[in-house]
C-alpha cells in the first residue's frame, strides 16, 4: 500500500531549502551511470535526495530527481526520451517535469518552462536550473566529468 504524502506536505517540502550534506565531490554519472547525493533541510531536521542517471544507449536520455521521504518523487526532469503519457490520456514532449501530485506521486508531466529551464539541450545547464528549481540553495559540489 503506498503511503501519499497531502499536496500541503508534498509542497512544503518541495519549497524547503535543501543543503548538500558535506564537501564531497560528486562525479556525475557517465554513460547508463546514475548517483544518488543526500541532502538535507536548512535545519537539518528532513532528509532529500537528489538522483541524477544517464541513458545507456541514448546518451543524450537522462533524468534528474528530487526525492523526499526516501521515496516521494517531488520533481523530476526527464530528457532525450520518449512523450510522457499523464493519467488523463495527454501526451507532454519531452523534455518534462514531473511534479508530485497527491494520490498520483509523480506519474503527471508538465512541459518545460523556458523561463526555468533556460538551456534544456545542456544538460549541465538543466542540473543547475533543477536545482534552483527545487531549492537547492547550498548544492553538492559536483564534477561534470562526461557529463554534457
Amino acid at each position: 500500500m503506498t503511503v501519499w504524502l497531502t499536496q500541503a506536505e508534498a509542497d512544503a517540502l518541495f519549497a524547503m531549502e535543501k543543503h548538500r550534506v558535506d564537501e564531497r565531490p560528486w562525479r556525475l554519472p557517465d554513460t547508463g551511470g546514475g548517483i544518488v547525493v543526500p541532502l538535507v533541510s536548512a535545519d537539518g531536521d528532513e532528509p532529500f535526495y537528489l538522483d541524477i542517471s544517464r541513458g545507456r544507449i541514448n546518451l543524450a536520455k537522462g533524468k534528474i530527481q528530487n526525492r523526499a521521504r526516501t521515496t516521494m518523487v517531488l520533481a523530476r526532469i526527464d530528457f532525450g526520451g520518449a512523450p510522457h503519457r499523464n493519467p488523463n490520456d495527454e501526451e507532454i514532449a519531452c523534455p518534462h517535469v514531473h511534479l508530485y501530485r497527491e494520490g498520483f506521486g509523480d506519474r503527471w508531466a508538465f512541459p518545460i518552462s523556458p523561463e526555468v529551464f533556460t538551456q534544456p539541450t545542456d544538460h549541465w545547464q538543466t542540473l543547475l536550473d533543477f536545482m534552483r528549481f527545487c531549492n537547492i540553495t547550498r548544492p553538492p559540489e559536483l564534477d561534470r566529468g562526461l557529463f554534457t
